[in-house]
């Protein structure tokens, strides 16, 4: 068995999705024997007092605290959020600096597990490595940086060029690059010459915490929604997503029983509440990041959920909830690219609820349909939980790296 390196920009407490993702992957490596330690941040992003408690950071030297997953050692560097862009560059640097020193602390290892975002996560995965001894396998869970030139956060050509450089630096030196779709493969592969590399491993939901329950439950009935058909969209409020289909639907729709349920935080978050104030939506309730353990029960609560993706960073991103809404038994209203990988996801789970980036109109007929038909809606919902089940179960995900590991270790 493996001595594996987790190093994450995020990981538990810490409630975001990449965190929660990578701690039911932890455990499921660690069921199969492999031995764990994980190398991340603060909470920072998302902090769950309840998240916190269960698994109290506690300061172990003036580099790093440290904490205790079921029964992993989690070593985590302080960092904080920052809605300034300078600040969070010298945050990220200084992130990375201390992850090489805190290197004193590590024991050996033989694999260094490391997930983008950000990209330079992976050249500070190739140092540990070196310095361990062990080797990296790289997962592009985004594409960068890609995703940040569409965003239009990169326009300097020089940086542009130099994370291009570093891109293809961090391919060469993996001894293998995860990608999680056929897209984000096909986009990848072609930036360097050694494709035997390159492995194709999707995310996972844990189908056993996110199952289907009941639509009217403490959750709806505390935010009124019981008598309502509910649009809910739980997740990032940031760039790679439009805002405006969702503005538009719902000033069209202010006469029905219909409301939006936005939950979450980012940094489009205080644009949001600016539009919902001004045009006077009450038809849209915006509320904050909630418990994991709630999103069950919150996701049980909505008719049908939504992802509207921006158009500038559709080609570059995956937003893992559209698992956990499948497995809750929940149809969802999608915007995104036939080429995307989430358009691609939705071709092979047989959804046709797709509507192109950017129509307005468009999305507002499809909430309009599927008000009208909501009497289907379930059975469509049954439909997504079976295809989750059967391909995208954290069992059989974790299989497919514990297989990978073993196929690292074995390479000379």
């Amino acid at each position: 068995m493996a001595k594996i390196l987790v190093h994450s920009l995020t990981f538990k407490p810490d409630g975001v999705s990449t965190a929660y993702l990578y701690a039911d992957l932890v455990l499921e490596l660690k069921k199969m024997g492999h031995e764990i330690e994980v190398l991340t941040t603060t909470p920072h992003y998302n902090r769950v007092p309840s998240e916190l408690e269960r698994q109290p950071v506690s300061r172990k030297n003036i580099l790093l605290h440290e904490s205790t997953f079921e029964g992993v050692r989690v070593y985590h560097i302080p960092l904080k959020k920052s809605k300034y862009i300078f600040v969070r560059l010298l945050d990220f640097i200084r992130f990375h600096i201390s992850a090489v020193l805190a290197s004193v602390y590590i024991k050996k290892f033989d694999i260094v597990l490391a997930p983008s975002p950000p990209l330079t996560i992976g050249v500070v995965a190739w140092i540990l490595a070196k310095l361990k001894g062990g080797k990296v396998i790289y997962n592009v869970q985004e594409i960068y940086p890609d995703f940040a030139i569409n965003q239009g956060m990169l326009k300097n050509k020089g940086v542009i060029r130099l994370l291009k450089g570093m891109e293809k630096f961090v391919y060469r030196k993996s001894a293998a690059v995860v990608t999680i779709d056929e897209i984000f493969h096909r986009i990848i592969h072609k930036r360097i010459p050694e494709t035997h590399k390159f492995h194709i491993i999707p995310n996972f939901v844990d189908t056993e915490l996110y199952t289907i329950g009941d639509r009217i439950n403490d959750f709806s009935s505390r935010h009124g929604l019981n008598e309502e058909f509910v649009i809910s969209y739980a997740g990032n409020i940031g760039y790679a997503q439009n805002w405006e289909p969702i503005v538009y639907a719902a000033s069209r729709l202010k006469d029905l029983p219909i409301r939006f349920v936005i939950i979450g935080d980012g940094v489009m978050k205080p644009w949001l509440e600016e539009t919902i104030k001004s045009q006077q939506l009450d038809r849209i309730l915006l509320l904050g990041y909630q418990p994991r353990e709630m999103m069950p029960q919150i996701n049980a609560a909505a008719d049908i959920h939504t992802i509207v993706m921006n158009r500038g960073t559709d080609a570059e991103g995956f937003p893992s909830k559209i698992y956990t809404i499948f497995a809750c038994g929940k149809p969802v209203i999608v915007s995104t690219a036939p080429t995307s990988p989430l358009g691609n996801f939705l071709r092979e789970a047989g959804c046709n609820r797709r509507i192109e980036l950017d129509d307005n109109e468009a999305y507002y007929q499809s909430i309009l349909m599927a008000y009208e038909n909501r009497a289907q809606l379930p059975e469509e919902g049954l439909k997504g939980r079976a295809f989750v089940e059967q391909h995208y179960s954290k069992k059989a995900i974790a299989a497919k790296y514990d297989s990978l590991i073993r196929q690292v270790m074995a390479e000379n």
